[in-house]
This record gives C-alpha cells, structure tokens and sequence, in this order.
C-alpha cells in the first residue's frame, strides 16, 4: 500500500503544527498504532466516518473491475466515486477517478479524499486487504463480490441493486442474464464434450485450471478443461505439455483478430492447428477473465466457438 511521501506536497499540507499534534495526541496515537503502514496518521486525525452500517449507499469506490461493471449493470453507475485503473468498460468508467490498481496497491490518501461510503472488493486479500484498517478507522464499509458461479453474477447484480437503491433496473438486467443462461444451458447441455485448454498468457504460458467460474462457463457449452483437475485456480505449464493433452479446442487471450491470428500461428508451429483437429479461437480477456456481466456474453461465444468446432472435427 503507497503512503503518502514526506517530501510530497500531499504530505506538507496534510501535517498540522507541532501544537496540534500535541493536543491531539491521544488520538494521533490510536490512529497510528492502527494504520501507520497505510497513510499518515495525521492526515486521518479529525477526518469523520462518512458512513453508517447500513443504508442506501451514495459514494462508492469499486477495487475491481468486474465490480465496476456489476454496478453499472445495476443501473447504479451515478453512485460511483471512483474506481481503479482497470474498470474500462463501460466507457463511462474511463472517467471516474482512479485510486491505484486494486490487485497489488490502493492510493490511501485518493481514497480518502473521495469520501466514499461504501468500497466493494473482489478478495479480502492483497491491496483490499492493506486497506481495510483504514476504511474500519473510518467507518466506510467494505463488501466482497467473488462470483464463484455464473448463477452468482445475477444474484450479486440484484444485490447491488437492493444495496444502491437502483433495485428495479438490477432486477431487470439479472432477469436478463438468468434467461440467457437457461437458453445456453438448454441448447448445449446434451451436445458432445470437448476438450479444451484455456491460454490464460502465452510468455510465459499459463492454463486455467480448477476456477470453478470458468470451468462452469466450459460446462455450460459442454467443454470440458484438460487442466480441470489441477490443485490451482492457474498454472504455469509447458507447450509440450499442451501438446500431448492435444486439446480439441484452444482458447487463447487475444482481444484483437491480428492476436487470434498469432495464437493460430504459434500453435500451428509446435504441431497444433486446424490439420491437426485442434481448433485455436481468440477470445477478448477482459469478457473472459472477469466475473462480471460480460462473462455471460462470453460464454455464449464460447459456445458458439465449440459448436464450430464440433462441426469441423465431423470432417
């Protein structure tokens, strides 16, 4: 977790006199003890709780960029304060103000000065973890959302809803999302299996392996992965390794045709390409690998993407 630096600007006009300091010396010491590796303790000294356990939340900071999209997909975009710089998606996320990256680090001092009354995480872990000391100071809730099944995505969206006051359009888009669902499952759920793996990064190469969100995606289109039963949610693997899985269907990180293209190519020089009845297809990363709203639109085309090579392994 960054802290504010002594030789910054933030830092200077944050301290107060040396007489302040004394008078409040009682307090400045319970907020050290608690957060010292956060940010200054002067800087939180006399700084108010902006919220209360409960209630309609106004201001909220997203740690995640699924988590961005979820509240967006609950029509409650408009309580966003900020966010961290991964949410991309929708474009309106692009201009909320940004407080670090939410995986490895969280900008103390510009979640404090956002004022936020509600932080939604996706782990009690790393950066969400480092802040949590902070936002209890101060009485700013933190919630998780950690879908662990496309069924959970809606629930959490109508969650959001109930949470931000927006319940009628949640409601909406996770009865949305939950029809779509039904229909995949319902169209493919007797198709043949297929095998696949999942190109999480290709320098180095890594799988995805026992991620009970994406598995569950692969099952919904009938898809079995070769690395399913691996002990991690990821795994760095060797290319020799793939090929002697010989996998029907490759599924590599590429959010642009020209890097589907190169994901074909490469495989296609260590022996695996359509001669070889193992199918290469890109697939956007951000859709994917994020458990929001967009997975479900992700599976749908990866269902697509399966079927497709179902009818190209017939011939």
């Amino acid at each position: 977790m960054p802290s504010l630096r002594r030789d910054s600007p933030g830092y200077a006009r944050a301290t107060p006199s040396v007489e302040k300091r004394t008078r409040r010396g009682g307090r400045l010491s319970r907020c050290r003890a608690r957060l010292a590796a956060l940010v200054p303790a002067c800087l939180l000294a006399g700084l108010p709780a902006w919220a209360a356990a409960a209630g309609t939340a106004a201001r909220v900071v997203t740690l995640a960029p699924h988590i961005t999209e979820m509240v967006f997909a609950a029509g409650a975009g408009h309580t966003l304060a900020g966010t961290v710089v991964s949410s991309n998606y929708p474009d309106a996320a692009r201009a909320l103000p940004k407080v670090g990256d939410g995986a490895a680090s969280v900008n103390a001092e510009a979640l404090v000065r956002l004022k936020p009354d509600l932080v939604l995480a996706w782990h009690a872990s790393g950066a969400a973890a480092a802040v949590a000391p902070l936002l209890q100071s101060l009485g700013v809730p933190l919630e998780f959302l950690a879908p662990a099944r496309l069924d959970d995505i809606p629930d959490q969206i109508e969650g959001l809803g109930k949470r931000l006051g927006t319940q009628e359009k949640a409601q909406r888009a996770a009865s949305a999302l939950r029809d779509e669902l039904r229909e995949l499952r319902r169209r493919y759920a007797n198709r043949p299996p297929v095998s696949v793996f999942i190109e999480i990064g290709h320098s180095p190469l890594y799988a995805v392996g026992k991620d009970a969100l994406l598995n569950d995606a692969l099952h919904t289109c009938g898809g079995a992965n070769v690395f399913g039963d691996s002990a991690f949610a990821a795994l760095p693997i060797g290319a020799e390794h793939i090929v002697q899985k010989h996998p029907g269907v490759i599924l590599a990180a590429a959010a642009t045709p020209q890097q589907e293209r190169q994901a074909k190519d490469r495989w296609a020089a260590l022996g695996l390409a359509n001669p070889t009845h193992t199918q290469v297809y890109g697939i956007d990363p951000d859709t994917l690998f994020r458990p929001g709203p967009r997975l479900i639109d992700a599976t749908r085309d990866l269902c697509r993407k399966l079927e497709d090579a179902r009818k190209r392994m017939r011939h």
